[in-house]
């Protein structure tokens, strides 16, 4: 049995899910979908094309469905989609995707995204995802799996941050973090790899000493970067991580990729 408190106000139209609980003050509107057991604490606005999976719980004055802050074709069949037993906390705003940018915006399962943080319109962002507080995306901004985005940094539209990477706080990233990378910086630089986070993922001795002897021969200083990466996939072709990053780095983008800076360019 859901729990509606008397003070919100949902829209008949609204899809509410089994022991969905909406707390005071909180508006839902007529293209919403709330799976079973969400939980809107109080002062939530969910509005436009919006699904929340099961057990996502979403926190005081954080807004889900606005309008995307752009000066582009919005559309009408735009829509977010956010995973299951994720937690959006307080002022956190999430932005319907966009006609140009493919309609969607989603987020996916078990991520936490903290207070005051922003995913802008088109952005896809992984399961198991952190946003630490004003922590904010741009524009079809691409997330991977098990990504940490540090408090107070900003991700510049259309990049992609690999799988496992981990973005230190107050960092400004301009270009796309490879998979298992660790950056830092007012204007971001490669600072290694995301060492402890693949520790405490299980990643075994085997699999972190070759992302890290792979590591310095992609961005030793001879050659080219295109040179390197196929030296990469050729001696590391029977590494599945290895192969993440070849991958990733191999792939269509709209950004270059952040590198180490010259003074530290250790794993």
């Amino acid at each position: 049995m859901s729990i509606i408190h008397a003070s919100a106000i949902v829209d008949p139209a609204a899809k509410i899910g089994e022991d969905v609980e909406i707390g005071p003050f909180c508006v839902v509107g007529p293209l919403a979908e709330l799976a079973d057991g969400v939980k809107l604490k109080s002062h939530v606005v969910i509005s436009g094309n919006t699904r929340i999976g099961a057990g996502t719980q979403v926190f005081p004055f954080a807004v889900i469905g606005a309008p995307p802050q752009t000066l582009k074709p919005i559309g009408d069949d735009t829509r977010i989609v956010v995973g299951e037993n994720s937690m959006i906390r307080e002022h956190a705003t999430i932005h319907p995707g966009t006609v140009g940018g493919g309609g969607l915006t989603s987020v996916g399962n078990n991520c936490l995204l903290m207070v005051s943080s922003h995913v802008g319109h088109d952005c896809h962002v992984g399961n198991n995802v952190v946003m630490a507080n004003n922590g904010t995306l741009g524009g079809h901004v691409t997330l991977g799996d098990f990504v940490y985005i540090g408090g107070l940094s900003a991700i510049h539209q259309n990049v992609r941050i690999g799988a496992h990477a981990m973005i230190g706080g107050m960092s400004g990233v301009e270009q796309d973090v490879i998979p298992y990378g660790s950056v830092m910086g007012n204007r971001a630089f490669l600072a290694g790899l995301n060492i402890i986070g693949l520790k405490r993922r299980g990643f075994s001795r085997d699999q972190i000493h070759g992302l890290r002897r792979a590591y310095r021969l992609l961005f030793a200083d001879e050659g080219t970067l295109a040179e390197r990466l196929a030296d990469v996939a050729e001696e590391f072709g029977d590494s599945d991580v290895v192969m993440d990053v070849v991958a990733f780095m191999q792939a269509d983008s709209a950004r270059s990729f952040v590198l180490p800076r010259a003074d530290r360019g250790g794993a």
